[in-house]
């Protein structure tokens, strides 16, 4: 069954070498595309045959190069690597993250519920301490708000609230953390103090009832009005002395009990320490009396010993030293607690105190009369309880936004929260896990903001480090929420681009704050005694990772290409599932990779590229071994299509530092899909011819917009160009010698594609015999623009040539044809612009005609006027139609034609006045600053060539007489010959001889010989000895491939020798290189010599003894510098003895010019003149 396209595959390769190696040849050779074209009938220019099945149809040409446009519109994002870009999605919610109701806290059971709610309300109504400003500090408000989140009626919340009423009070204690103080007086000689803390409870009895004088008491721990009366305290308790400093550390803890919250006070003096029995050591031994009978009458006898500096005089004997002291209100302490500078106070007026004292104060429970006490349930225990209950009702979990709730509670429920942790005397640290532990496990049911999470993460970490370690049972349950919570985060991670999409900025800042969160759990990991993780969390993400990029493959390869389909079936969806992977990566890169490797330092991206492009490679590998023997065009398409992809996969590999695609899976997979790649570029030959045959039909020939000068044709021929050479670059075939296979057959097509494409242009105006001047314009810019465009394309199309190649130099095989695809199109404008220039022939004739009608009364710019307003006129509107190449170029030719006017003129009228000439003359230059244009237009050196040069000739000949003519004539011999060749045992010739050393052309002195002479003039006889001596290297002009020369010696010009005879040589026969060693005398004055243009002419001739003689060649000797003629005080000339070898030539056309012009004249002279030349000619005609 493979058979068939196997056959058709090895058909299609055979054609595309046979015409490769055809252009090859013809590359060698110069070729021309138009020829080819020409040559090949059955070519898709001329008959576009019909591809194999599954190809487009001629007349889609448009549709397939909407998808190569497509194609290369994918691979615009793929250049480098890519950068960071703002989301297109920015300000769009994130994808719901899934919940599971199952992974919180277990749902507690009605006894539990009403325990709970006993509990809570426990809390308010033996709430102590003062309330903060952003608390409820209505104690109704409270309740109710109890009764709303627990739901209860009513009659049942009335009923609860009798009960813990009726229930016993609560046994309150204050902590009291002495911290530190500040600027205390300095009470030592040495500058410094040594100051210890002694802190107490005064009890409701020891405090003044008198209305009057309550204010003033409350914060001194003052004696009676009997200095022996007793001080009343519940405990006094001391810190350790700190020694000669002013700003003591102590952070040491106490704990006071409290029997009335509304009438005890905190009391708080500052000693400094003076001797080694003082009140330290009495309050010590107090603390371990109390409790017994006489406490009161122990501690009165310390307080006066203490207190005796206070009111004695100087001469009374006292210990310690008063620094200040502090009285605070058990009621007035906060509820959640004080931790501020209190300023010292004095004892009395008379006292002197400074500074500042840091404590802590926080008022608790130690004995709950509720059931969950009675049960053994911790405050910890019922504080996450109560969290998880209040945070289950305030989270508004139905709301389109509750994903970014930060668990803002409600005042109330802050409240009663603050409440119950203080009560319960939890730490801030327990506090923090608490939060943790509940918000976390809520977050799995109901989502939160991970920037809440993050931060009670944050929050759990700084206590951690100021705080000692937590009870095993409470450590076990923070570990318990580690690791339900990385579960979850795993879970999360692994459906990574469903619930993360990297086009949505706030899924990718929420996945920010989830790694921030899982990086969070890396800090506690090793203060666990029992570790929650099995590994490192790393390690577990990047397993979550793969898994969940191997099941986001799985997912999109079984819904665009199941492996159940046929190949060509799996083919579409296969590319665009390699399309989904580059993407996907171009994500991995540019917004996850930083976020896994700076916070959880895991390789996302190599660890995701490698495992997808191996899968992809698997899946390529798989599919074009299956498609190879089923090759057909719609396939091809397919897979190059595919390749495209994974070569781009390849080069974004490469284009990271440090990395090198030949490690991949994909190294070497081109090699699967050459045939297709050739398939597909043989498909896109056809269809660009296609399409710029469409172009053109449907083109008007008009400019497609007021500021272009081309028509949509050419702007669609441009950019199909334009697309062939992006598409190369992006396929960028790795092997260079296929490279240059399949580069040298796309520039081929190129070409030939170009040249049809201004083939069908000339046809369509050719199709248009009015066509106007504008449409030509149009062309001619369409020829120049796509000539361009070509150029361009193919200077892309360019690879290194061999492994040690430089790069972006044109290969010979791509050189070769942009250098013959330039030569057609050159030709082709030559011809659109011979054709647009032809129109204006007749009127340049006639005002050409105009100017030689004139009579010579009117001016010669009267005269000229019309026909430079006649091209000024033409030119603005060329200037208007064409670029700047094609303007010049149709300038060029609008130059040669007035040239070509101007000497038709001249020819056709003969014997006219000199003014005829001069006007011309005038004209010419006239016309020369026209075209020059102040240097806008023409350059002055191509405008002075060529025609140019003949036609002011001819003007500059026609103003001279009939013997300056034919001095002219003889002038022109004696530059066309150039300089002699002396011997060389001779010396230099003269400096007169010298002046006529005009530039050789060797390529004629070795192709019509030489002839060596001698020549002087004897000034005795009064007469020239010219001596002919040998010639070398003649042309063979027999049939034997030899010739029997002669040489015929002249002297000229005939009217300044006119009684002078020519002579001539003995025939030497059947040779090329003959010896004459023959001398001739001609009698002539010396001054005649001198003469203007007076010279030896030698004429080399071939001796037929049945026909005329043949014309062999010619050479010329001025007299001026032969030896004897000069005269002495010019310079030495050549002496008698001294050989000169001269070139032997033929008459070029500036000597026939003047010879031309001597017809022309009536005069006998000129006739004579002309005739003998004539005669010369005819002995030339025969000549190779």
């Amino acid at each position: 069954m493979a058979t068939g396209p196997c056959l058709f595959q090895q058909a299609a390769m055979s054609t595309l070498l046979d015409i490769k190696s055809s252009v090859l040849r013809q590359v060698q050779v110069c070729p021309s595309f138009r020829r080819r074209a020409e040559q090949d009938p059955g070519s898709a220019s001329a008959n576009p045959q019909e591809p194999a099945t599954g190809a487009w149809k001629p007349g889609d040409g448009v549709e397939f190069f909407a998808q190569m446009r497509l194609m290369l519109k994918k691979g615009e994002g793929r250049q480098g690597l890519p950068c960071p870009e703002v989301p297109l999605r920015s300000g769009s919610p994130p994808p719901r993250e899934p919940v599971d109701p199952s992974r919180g806290l277990r749902a507690l059971t009605p006894e539990e519920v009403e325990m709970l709610y006993e509990e809570a309300l426990y809390t308010v109504l033996y709430r102590a301490g003062t309330m903060g400003p952003d608390q409820v500090d209505d104690e109704e408000a409270l309740l109710s708000y109890l009764r709303q989140v627990f739901g209860t009626s009513p009659e049942e919340h009335a009923e609860a609230i009798e009960r813990v009423r009726k229930a016993k009070a609560p046994t309150y204690a204050l902590k009291v953390s002495v911290m530190r103080a500040k600027n205390l007086l300095a009470k030592d000689p040495n500058g410094f103090s040594d100051p210890y803390c002694m802190l107490g409870i005064l009890p409701a009895s020891g405090a003044s009832r008198e209305p009057g004088t309550q204010k003033e008491q409350r914060f001194s721990f003052r004696k009676g009005s009997k200095r022996s009366s007793p001080l009343p305290a519940k405990c006094i308790q001391v810190t350790e002395v700190k020694s000669s400093t002013l700003n003591p550390v102590w952070k040491e803890h106490f704990l006071f009990e409290i029997e009335d919250v509304n009438m005890d006070q905190l009391h708080v003096d500052i000693w400094d320490h003076d001797d080694d029995v003082s009140l330290v050591e009495a309050c010590r031994k107090l603390n371990e009396v109390i409790g017994l009978k006489g406490v009161s009458r122990y501690f009165k006898q310390i307080v006066k010993s203490a207190r005796a500096n206070g009111t004695a005089g100087p001469t009374e004997d006292h210990a310690d030293d008063f620094l200040g002291c502090l009285n605070i209100p058990v009621r007035e302490v906060p509820v959640a607690g004080v931790d501020r500078w209190f300023k010292l106070e004095p004892r009395s007026s008379a006292s002197s105190v400074q500074g500042d004292c840091h404590l802590v104060l926080k008022l608790i429970t130690t004995q709950r009369d509720t059931a969950m006490s009675h049960r053994g349930r911790s405050g910890f225990l019922s504080y996450l309880l109560l969290l998880s209950h209040l945070l289950r009702c305030e989270h508004p979990a139905e709301e389109p936004d509750s994903s970014s709730w930060r668990g803002e509670l409600s005042t109330p429920a802050a409240t009663i929260l603050c409440l119950h942790g203080a009560q319960s005397n939890l730490s801030p640290l327990q506090l923090a896990v608490l939060y943790w532990q509940v918000s976390s496990r809520h977050h799995q049911t109901h989502t939160l903001d991970y920037s809440y999470l993050l931060g009670l993460l944050e929050d759990m970490q700084a206590h951690w480090e100021e705080a000692a370690s937590l009870p095993q049972e409470q450590e076990e349950s923070l570990a318990d929420s580690f690791s339900a919570f990385s579960e979850f985060g795993l879970q999360l991670l692994r459906q990574l681009r469903d619930y993360f999409p990297a086009t949505n900025s706030t899924a990718v800042y929420r996945l920010e704050l989830l790694l921030k969160c899982l990086g969070k759990l890396q800090f506690f990991q090793p203060s666990f005694e029992i570790c929650p993780f099995e590994t490192e969390l790393n390690m577990d993400v990047a397993a979550a990772l793969k898994r969940g990029n191997r099941e986001w493959y799985d997912r999109i390869l079984n819904a665009k290409s199941p492996r159940e389909q046929s190949g060509s079936q799996r083919l579409p969806g296969l590319i665009a599932l390699a399309d989904a992977i580059y993407d996907d990566l171009q994500s991995c890169y540019s917004v996850y990779a930083s976020l896994f490797h700076s916070i959880l330092s895991v390789d996302f991206f190599t660890l995701t590229f490698r495992q997808l492009e191996r899968l992809v490679a698997e899946e390529a590998w798989v599919l074009t071994e299956e498609l190879s023997p089923k090759m057909t065009l719609e396939v091809a398409s397919g897979l190059f299509e595919l390749y495209l992809t994974l070569a781009d996969l390849q080069r974004f590999w490469d284009s990271i530092p440090g990395r090198d695609s030949r490690s991949l899976a994909l190294a070497g997979i081109h090699t699967a899909f050459l045939p297709a790649v050739k398939l597909w570029l043989q498909v896109l030959r056809d269809q660009a011819k296609w399409r710029l045959q469409g172009a053109v039909d449907v083109d008007t020939l008009e400019p497609v917009d007021p500021s272009s000068r081309h028509s949509s044709s050419a702007a669609t021929a441009g950019l199909c160009l334009s697309h062939i050479q992006e598409l190369w670059v992006r396929l960028a075939w790795p092997d260079s010698a296929q490279a240059q296979g399949l580069g040298t057959q796309l520039g081929q097509d190129m070409c030939e594609a170009t040249v049809f494409y201004t083939e069908l242009l000339r046809k369509k105006v050719d199709t248009q015999p009015g066509a106007a001047g504008e449409a030509l314009c149009v062309v001619l810019n369409n020829v120049e623009l796509v000539r361009k465009a070509a150029g361009q394309a193919l200077k892309g199309l360019a690879w290194p040539e061999g492994p040690m190649g430089p790069e972006g130099v044109l290969p010979r095989p791509l050189l070769s044809c942009t250098q013959a695809l330039d030569d057609d199109l050159q030709r082709e404008a030559r011809t659109v612009t011979a054709h647009l220039t032809s129109k204006m022939v007749g009127d340049i004739r006639k005002y050409v005609q105009h100017i030689s009608l004139s009579p010579d009364s009117i001016q010669n710019d009267e005269a000229v006027a019309p026909l430079m307003k006649f091209l000024d006129e033409k030119l603005a509107l060329l200037n208007a139609s064409l670029v700047k190449g094609n303007l010049n170029r149709v300038l060029e030719a609008l130059w040669e034609l007035l040239l070509q006017a101007i000497l038709q003129a001249l020819g056709a009228n003969r014997d006219v006045s000199a003014d005829f000439y001069s006007r011309f003359h005038f004209t010419l230059e006239a016309l020369v600053n026209f075209f020059h244009a102040e240097g806008q237009g023409l350059p002055l050196e191509s405008l002075r060539d060529g025609s140019y040069k003949r036609l002011e000739e001819e003007l500059r000949l026609h103003k001279c007489s009939t013997r300056e003519c034919i001095e002219q004539f003889y002038l022109d011999k004696l530059k066309q010959v150039g300089a002699p060749v002396w011997g060389a045992a001779s010396q230099a010739p003269a400096a007169p001889l010298r002046s006529l050393a005009f530039p050789q052309r060797t390529l004629e002195q070795s192709r019509f010989g030489r002839l060596s002479v001698r020549c002087h003039y004897e000034a005795a006889e009064q007469r020239l000895a010219v001596e002919v001596l040998h010639a070398a290297d003649l042309p063979a002009l027999d049939a034997n491939g030899l010739s029997d020369p002669f040489v015929i010696v002249e002297l000229g010009p005939p009217h300044l020798f006119p009684l002078v005879r020519s002579q001539r040589t003995q025939v030497k026969t059947r040779t090329l290189h003959p010896v004459y060693d023959e001398l001739f005398y001609f009698s002539v004055p010396v001054e005649v010599c001198r003469r203007r243009g007076a010279c030896v002419l030698f004429t080399v001739m071939d001796h037929d003894w049945l026909s005329t003689n043949d014309f062999a060649g010619e050479a010329a000797l001025g007299l001026s510098g032969v030896s004897g003629v000069t005269r002495p005080h010019v310079g030495r000339g050549a002496r008698a003895g001294q050989p000169v070898t001269l070139h032997l030539c033929r008459p070029r056309a500036q000597v026939r010019s003047a010879l031309r012009m001597l017809e022309g004249r009536t005069s006998k002279e000129a006739q004579e003149f002309v005739k003998k030349l004539k005669e010369l000619e005819k002995c030339m005609e025969a000549d190779p």
